[in-house]
């Protein structure tokens, strides 16, 4: 397996655990629509605790609501356990260019937040990760250094109500949000 940085991969979901007694997994897919991951090749795993490397082969296909796959060289219950809680990335020259105002969650996290009201800008935080809701996806913001408390915040990401501008080469969004909440 040949190894990669953080830097250049992006995630896109992660092992859910064993699937049957043939080596199968259960993928927990972040791509909409979620069967989306199988038409990136190849995978990179990080298995909790190791860095990432290149998974060598799979196969893969959508199960019900969900998404298994099986990779090369695991064929029994016990090497699948073995992956469990794995992430799944690509490199992020294999994405898709967005269109205009669209981004990758990967793209966000990491961004300062800052609240943009009629008095000066406040540095709520930085973007820690994304989550997927019913309704919306949700910006969830961590205290950072210079931000005005050590409160964890979720914004939801609506663009032009909450979101009012992201700028990926200053590394900020702009949000319209009240810092008290």
């Amino acid at each position: 397996m040949s190894r990669s940085s953080d830097d250049d991969l992006a995630l896109l979901g992660r092992v859910g655990g064993a699937y049957g007694v043939k080596g199968w997994l259960k993928i927990i897919s972040h791509t909409e629509p979620r069967s989306g991951i199988l038409a990136y090749k190849p995978w990179y795993l990080k298995r909790p605790g190791q860095s990432w490397a290149r998974l060598q082969g799979f196969t893969g296909k959508p199960h019900g609501k969900g998404i298994v796959a099986h990779f090369d060289g695991c064929d029994d219950r016990d090497a699948a356990l073995a992956y469990q809680g794995s992430e799944i990335a690509i490199r992020k020259e294999q994405l898709q260019e967005l269109e205009a105002g669209d981004y990758y969650w990967h793209q966000l996290e990491g961004l300062q937040v800052i609240a943009d009201g009629a008095q000066d800008p406040i540095l709520l935080g930085r973007v820690s990760y994304m989550l997927a809701t019913g309704g919306n996806d949700v910006m969830v913001v961590g205290p950072c250094e210079g931000s005005i408390d050590d409160q964890e915040r979720l914004l939801p990401y609506l663009p032009e109500q909450v979101i009012k501008q992201v700028d990926l080469a200053a590394g900020k969004v702009l949000v319209d949000w009240d810092p008290e909440f």
